[in-house]
């Protein structure tokens, strides 16, 4: 695991050294705030050569939980996410075929105070919860959306062991997100 102070911007490895953390420092005075949500060169350093094409936002209500989603090749997308307001428990599990992390996650707090940004690769399912009232969660992608190639593992399947910080009966899931497949019943993705 890394941790790195680059032009006022903290950058940290998780668990799992792919997903990295970066965070960003915030000038505040009476008028308000300033801060730079992204820096090629840092993103870059850190997380490889990545061309961003797409960029997504969605506003979601407490308890909703919006995941375990990935993309099967040609369509594998890697995400750089944030929280714009709100607060969500943002999770990445490693579904590489053949990974010494296969299986495993990486969970992390994204909220609207300490404006983190969480690099998902491509290689992991993605999906987050959200704990505040209300939250807009943003996101760039290196890949577009496919719908053909869309695919997903259940959120609450107990091989992967993700405490979603919220009280089960809270969670709301969309209909397809329910009937996601578990961890065992995936192909994985192969490594880039």
């Amino acid at each position: 695991m890394f941790h790195y102070l680059v032009a006022g911007m903290n950058v940290t490895a998780t668990e799992i050294p792919e997903v990295v953390l970066f965070e960003p420092r915030v000038f505040r005075d009476e008028r308000g705030y300033f801060f730079e949500s992204y820096r090629q060169d840092i993103f870059g350093r850190h997380a490889g050569a990545v061309a961003f094409v797409q960029d997504n936002e969605s506003f979601s209500g407490f308890g909703v939980l919006r995941g375990l989603h990935y993309q099967k090749p040609p369509f594998t997308q890697g995400k750089l996410v944030r929280v714009v307001q709100g607060e969500v428990l943002d999770v990445a599990v490693d579904i590489r075929r053949g990974s010494p992390t296969f299986g495993q996650h990486a969970a992390r707090v994204l909220n609207s105070e300490n404006r983190r940004a969480m690099w998902v690769p491509r290689g992991f399912a993605h999906g987050f919860a959200v704990l505040s009232d209300t939250a807009v969660f943003a996101y760039k992608c290196d890949n577009y959306y496919s719908a053909e190639h869309d695919a997903g593992i259940l959120w609450s399947d107990s091989a992967l062991g993700i405490d979603w910080k919220l009280p089960p009966e809270d969670i709301r899931v969309s209909e397809k997100d329910a009937a996601l497949p578990g961890i065992s019943e995936i192909e994985g993705l192969p490594m880039e």
